[in-house]
Order: C-alpha cells, then structure tokens, then sequence
C-alpha cells in the first residue's frame, strides 16, 4: 500500500490545490494523446474478439457521477448480452451484488471478457472520457449514481475530483477489499493529492496490470 501523509480536508478547495489541478489536468490530457496510439490497436483487437464470441454490441456505457454530474463512461462490453436478465432472476444473485455492486465469481461475465477484465483492457475507451475532461487517468473509482448512498457524507469527493482510469484503491487492494475499505481509499486519495501520489500509483497499476493481480 502506498503510504503518504494525511492532509486537512480545507486543503481541498486551496487555491494552490486548484492551480495543482489544473496542471494535473494539462499532463493527463498529454499523456493520453500520447498513449493513445498504443492502446488503439489493442481496443481494436478486443473489439473483434468481443463480436467474435457472440455477436453482441462491443462497447457498454456506464452512467457514473463526476464534478460535472452524470456522464456515460466507456468500457468494451465483458458481460452476456442478457447480462441484466441473469442478475434479475437470481435474487441471491442480486443481494450480493447490492452489497458491493460486485460479484467474484460472475456468471454474467463471457470468456473474453474475463481475460479483459484481468489484463484491464476493458477501461481503456476511458481514455476518450479522459480527452473530454470527464475524468482523469488517476483519480477515485468510478460509482454509478445509487453507489454514492455508500459514500454518505464522503459524496463530496465527486464534486471535486473527477474520478480515474486507475487510482489508489486498484493498486492497494483492488477486488480484494471490502467496500467500505474501497470508500476510504478513495477519501485518503482526495486528501492526500500530488502529482508525485499520482506517478506512483501509474506506476503500481502498471505492475498489477502485467500480473493481473487482485482483478476479477
């Protein structure tokens, strides 16, 4: 786990932090136009394993919070195409999925999607959300509109912060941590930024990545 030192809430809304922000937003944007010649061809062939295997749509949209409100985060599609079937006629099923809105061992998940999801690829159209100011490379994890109940008086952080490609909570623990562990991650992210805990946690997403670690 990352440790850094733990800053005051008030240091949020600085005027420093939003001159910091500001720059972190101008590197993503860099970074991403000049990631985005590699990760094209590999969103590509994930696309034609994608229809290949069953035909279906290869791009999902998740409709996610952010400081500018809701807004559809791309991913390529990892799920059955009666994906949202399953879940409802299972009620056991369900209820676990309300808990964490995750399932380790996910009936609705194909093949492929699950060699995606190990390897992370399934985020990379998130890297157009990037370009669009909607969210960053590193940041909170993305929660869908009835996740922030989770959240309770924490929902603020969505207001400030856009959320991330990857962030602290996938290279501290990733699936492997339960919910309100993944909450205080998030917390501990907001109050601690700097483009140095930014740097260091690319860095470990790059390892968990490689070996697919903690992923599911």
């Amino acid at each position: 786990m990352i440790e850094t030192t733990r800053l005051a809430p008030a240091v949020l809304v600085s005027p420093a932090l939003r001159r910091w922000k500001r720059l972190k937003s101008g590197l993503e944007w860099v970074e991403t136009v000049l990631l985005l010649p590699f990760a094209l061809p590999v969103i590509a062939l994930a696309a034609m394993a994608i229809k290949l295997e069953d035909g279906g749509p290869v791009f999902h949209r998740r409709r996610v919070v952010g400081p500018g409100g809701e807004f559809d985060a791309f991913k390529l599609r990892t799920m059955r195409v009666d994906a949202d079937q399953i879940l409802a006629s299972n009620p056991a099923l369900a209820a676990e999925f309300s808990k964490n809105f995750k399932l380790k061992d996910d009936p609705r998940v194909t093949r492929v999607g699950n060699y995606l999801r190990k390897k992370s690829v399934d985020e990379l159209p998130q890297l157009f959300n990037v370009l669009n100011g909607q969210m960053s490379l590193v940041g909170p994890r993305m929660v869908t509109p009835p996740e922030l109940d989770k959240y309770g008086a924490k929902q603020e952080i969505f207001r400030l912060v856009r959320p991330g490609l990857t962030g602290y909570w996938q290279v501290s623990g990733r699936q492997e941590v339960s919910y309100q562990e993944r909450v205080e991650m998030d917390v501990f992210y907001v109050e601690n930024w700097s483009l140095g805990f930014d740097y260091r946690i690319l860095a470990r997403t790059f390892w968990k990545v490689l070996t697919g670690e903690g992923a599911y």
